[in-house]
């Protein structure tokens, strides 16, 4: 672990003043999918908590997460936001994030999370899988090379994330006697929560911040989610993602491939959505 944290990179590590702003300042879309990804990363404490409370007695996975992923995860959200200010320096961050937080807690409970261990394990690993697969498409939609070089950092930081989440879940599984069905089920239904209230949330916010005019107007909201949602769907990787997807069924190579059709077409209906 020691030697993880001490090659993990920094903030520092990006060069802001290469930003070639003329290229993104109009890019309403492109804001929208940064905005919104630095409201979610930087409420990662409120998640991490309540994650910790889950797996209490668990050292092994409650030090990682206090000490790694939830550290990982707030530095996404501040270089996200760093992103932000150099190439939308009008838009009032703080204040924005602030009403996000307020509602965003709201859908940040125990209660909330799977079952049983093995299960919010399983799910964790859909998770890792969507936002993965979310800041790979932003690297390849863009050619701006300080938010492609960014973008690439945190897709990497969240596979490592999901190597470590399914390597739990495999201790899990053991214990808990998982079968495939139970796992499939939460794979499903996590799946379809990738575009879920805390996505939700942060576009009403941003455009409350951004465009207070069209807060209410929820034609024009939907229509944003939509036009974010294809930008992915058009940049997406789905060998890789679909991969991610099924490793927790641990399914033999010959019945992997047969079911890879399905499963593909719901995962981009999902991304669709």
């Amino acid at each position: 672990m020691a030697g993880h944290e001490a090659a993990h990179w920094k903030i520092e590590d990006l060069d802001f003043s290469r930003i070639a702003r003329a290229e993104v300042r109009q890019d309403e879309n492109l804001f929208y999918l940064v905005a919104c990804a630095s409201f979610v990363e930087s409420g990662s404490d409120l998640y991490t908590q309540n994650l910790v409370d889950f797996f209490r007695g668990d050292d092994e996975v409650t030090a990682w997460l206090a000490q790694h992923w939830e550290a990982e995860e707030l530095q996404h959200g501040k270089a996200l936001r760093a992103y932000l200010s150099h190439v939308w320096p009008e838009f009032e961050w703080e204040g924005a994030f602030r009403g996000f937080l307020e509602e965003y807690a709201t859908y940040c409970k125990v209660e909330l999370l799977a079952p049983t261990r093995g299960l919010e394990m399983t799910a964790r690993c859909v998770v890792e899988t969507g936002t993965a697969s979310y800041y790979r498409a932003l690297a390849r939609g863009t050619t701006e090379p300080v938010l492609r070089d960014l973008a690439s950092r945190i897709a990497a930081d969240e596979v490592n994330h999901y190597k470590h989440f399914y390597r739990f879940f495999r201790r899990y599984r053991q214990q808990e006697r998982l079968g495939r069905f139970r796992v499939l089920g939460t794979l499903g239904r996590r799946t379809l929560e990738l575009k879920s209230e805390d996505a939700d949330c942060a576009i009403r916010h941003v455009v409350r911040a951004r465009d207070p005019e069209r807060a209410g107007d929820t034609a024009y909201i939907q229509q944003l989610s939509t036009r974010m949602s294809s930008t992915v769907r058009t940049h997406l990787s789905p060998g890789t993602t679909l991969k991610m997807l099924m490793r927790p069924l641990e399914l033999p190579a010959r019945v992997e491939t047969v079911i890879q059709y399905p499963i593909r077409q719901f995962m981009e209906h999902v991304f669709l959505r």
